[in-house]
């Protein structure tokens, strides 16, 4: 699965997978592809440096990535307990009476809550991005669009890539126009932060706007067929994100949530603004179910809500409290049906691959003068 972006990068396999577990980051590199670590949950600098040393540690020397959340306006001067103090009680006091309901326990005492949305800040992710730079990272990728113009400079003075997420041709068109060097064309089937066009529409209207601009294909992609797809829409890649979350080396922390990804159909995901105010895909709970109530307060824009949920997200995954357990997850989760590893999801796409180009050889054959 060779393609120019791929031999550029010198990855054996065009295949970008994002993921927020350092141990499969590293595994996918491993296999040939790509592997780019999540920072959204990494609030301190040193624990990030880590994990990065960690992965450079366990790649067998090949290349890896970072995906950072950093909103292309600047956000200066305000501290986490500023805009925290701009939640609404009412809207404090419905979460704590949804988690009442369904009997979910405090944290410990002096236990902080684990899952914080605090990266779109200006001074985190520019934390994130000088810690990404003292690494041989070969890819910065920003899940908010084009990073600010100065950091794209800096990227680039270090010989780093970078690549924005894009949910039409016309936000792809800003990405091109910023500076970016690759346009990552993610569908409504993706898990997490989606626009509205399904990806077989998107990816060529992409390829077609940015070009010559290589584009990676994202949004329910959990096969080797469907990269064979991808590539023959223009893209010269593929980022998948979901697939990688019930393999062996992930760290979901959760049994419950596990069995409830394996078990899950296609049609068992829904797009809400539950999480973080802005709409991303997830598994359907009853959580999002109530965010999604009218009779309910309706979610607050981001970053408010992320921060309103954090520690009610924290007891909902610490004591799996089951009717509120979800997760960001694509609509590929139907395809999601047992646990494998990172180099078993490898050997089922590089063989769905060549399955694919040779049933297209043959129908070209059949197709060909006699």
């Amino acid at each position: 699965m060779q393609t120019e972006l791929s031999q550029t990068l010198g990855i054996e396999h065009a295949v970008f997978g994002f993921t927020p577990f350092p141990a499969v980051a590293a595994a996918i590199s491993r296999a040939g592809g790509l592997g780019v670590l999540g920072a959204v949950r990494y609030t301190a600098p040193d624990e990030l440096a880590r994990d990065l040393d960690w992965i450079e540690a366990h790649t067998g020397g090949q290349p890896y990535g970072l995906d950072v959340v950093m909103p292309a306006k600047k956000v200066e001067g305000v501290t986490e307990a500023e805009v925290e103090a701009m939640i609404p009680e009412g809207h404090r006091a419905w979460v704590k009476d949804l988690l009442a309901r369904f009997g979910v326990p405090e944290l410990p005492e002096g236990e902080r809550a684990g899952w914080r949305i605090t990266g779109w800040m200006e001074q985190v992710a520019r934390s994130q991005l000088d810690v990404a730079l003292d690494h041989p990272i070969k890819l910065l990728a920003n899940a908010l669009g084009s990073p600010p113009a100065d950091v794209i400079d800096r990227a680039h003075q270090r010989g780093v890539l970078v690549a924005a997420l894009a949910g039409s041709a016309r936000h792809a068109l800003h990405h091109k126009e910023a500076g970016i060097d690759i346009v990552v064309a993610q569908g409504y089937e993706a898990g997490g932060h989606t626009g509205e066009i399904a990806t077989m529409v998107l990816t060529p209207e992409v390829v077609d706007a940015v070009s010559p601009l290589p584009v990676l294909c994202a949004g329910g992609i959990g096969s080797g067929r469907q990269v064979a797809a991808a590539l023959s829409l223009g893209a010269q890649g593929v980022w998948l994100g979901s697939v990688w979350l019930t393999t062996t080396e992930a760290d979901l922390h959760s049994p419950a949530l596990t069995r409830r990804l394996l078990a899950a159909g296609s049609g068992d995901t829904v797009r809400s603004r539950a999480l973080t105010g802005k709409p991303a895909r997830q598994l359907r709970t009853q959580w999002t179910d109530a965010w999604d109530d009218p009779s309910g307060p309706g979610p607050l824009p981001m970053p408010l809500q992320g921060l309103l949920v954090a520690e009610a997200v924290s007891r909902i995954q610490r004591y799996e409290v089951e009717p509120l357990l979800g997760t960001p997850v694509g609509q590929i989760v139907g395809r999601m049906t047992r646990e494998r590893s990172v180099q078993a999801v490898f050997d089922d796409l590089t063989r769905g691959f060549e399955e694919a180009l040779d049933r297209v050889n043959r129908i070209a054959r059949r197709s060909g003068p006699s």
